[in-house]
């Protein structure tokens, strides 16, 4: 047997032209008969020629394609099945080591990040909690105590970074729960607003909230979960648009669920960037520092929820973030 699917298909193609070849050389001769027997024959072999390619060679590219597809989204690890010793199985082969040897490096990340995270956060504690103590000392005044203000500062900025890092770690080693329960979820939004929105008042930022028409009924949700989701996107738009001056919030529903929106005013998100600013460690062109997972974070908790979230440039400048979340039930709920 052949196992070179290049020499297999060579000889496909020389057998179905030597019967073509058979079939002319009966009609030129007169052989009429003979002659449509060898084109049928042909019809035939051209006919199973193609049943044999698309089990041979088209299937099985497909189903590569798939794997790699399901690899690029972060499968990392999948392996596809392939029992032929040609070109194709060898290239499965060859794909399916590529996907162990992502899925190994990436255990190792994350494995590497969750160790660094949680070294981490017992200094930063440290660091805060002295710099708040030292700042309540009468005697350090003038540029001392803004140097502790500085360090306080700073040390709760990586706590937050720290926080996301092991957060990422949680949902790539699937130790990412959420605790599902009924909820009142414009309350939920109401106190992350009261949590962050002095915060916002503090730095000029001018806060609009729009409450729904309507009582919203109990919807299932993880209460906790969503609040981080709202304070990292009340987060958001303070830093990347605060210089817009505003910010707006609102809620309602509708038959589809309930839709959250929130909106500033400052310049955007870069048209090329745009499809990529869900993406784990995705920075792009922003000056602001950070992990660049806090959307990634977000949009894993409102996906387990069955929802959604969107983040698009609005009309007249600035950016705006939707969030559906459905009223029943999904089939993500608890995972």
């Amino acid at each position: 047997m052949f196992k070179n699917l290049k020499t297999q298909l060579l000889l496909s193609g020389a057998g179905a032209l030597l019967l073509l070849l058979l079939g002319v050389f009966f009609a030129v001769r007169g052989w009429t008969a003979w002659a449509v027997v060898m084109m049928a024959a042909v019809c035939v072999y051209i006919v199973i020629l193609n049943l044999w390619f698309r089990r041979r060679v088209a299937q099985p590219i497909e189903e590569l394609t798939n794997v790699a597809q399901r690899i690029a989204q972060g499968s990392y690890g999948v392996k596809i099945e392939s029992k032929s010793e040609n070109e194709i199985g060898r290239l499965a082969g060859e794909m399916n080591i590529m996907s162990e040897k992502v899925a190994m490096a990436e255990k190792s990340r994350t494995e590497f990040i969750s160790q660094v995270s949680h070294e981490l956060r017992t200094p930063l504690t440290a660091i805060e909690g002295w710099a708040e103590t030292i700042a309540f000392d009468s005697a350090v005044q003038g540029d001392s105590l803004r140097g502790i203000h500085i360090i306080s500062k700073e040390a709760e900025r990586l706590t937050g970074m720290v926080s996301e890092l092991l957060e990422f770690a949680r949902i790539q080693d699937g130790r990412f729960n959420l605790r599902i329960e009924l909820i009142d979820i414009a309350a939920e939004l109401e106190d992350a607003l009261f949590t962050y929105g002095e915060l916002m008042k503090q730095a000029g930022i001018e806060v609009n909230y729009t409450p729904p028409p309507a009582e919203i009924s109990l919807i299932p949700g993880d209460p906790e979960r969503l609040k981080q989701v709202f304070l990292n996107l009340l987060d958001n738009a303070a830093k990347h648009g605060g210089d817009g001056g505003k910010v707006d919030v609102s809620i309602s529903s509708d038959a589809q669920g309930v839709h959250i929106a929130i909106r500033d005013y400052g310049h955007g998100i870069p048209k090329g960037e745009l499809p990529h600013v869900k993406e784990k460690f995705y920075k792009g062109s922003s000056k602001n520092r950070g992990t660049g997972i806090g959307l990634s974070v977000c949009d894993e908790i409102i996906t387990r929820h069955g929802g959604e979230l969107n983040i698009e440039n609005a009309d007249g400048g600035g950016c705006l973030v939707t969030i559906l979340l459905p009223q029943q039930n999904g089939e993500n709920h608890g995972r």
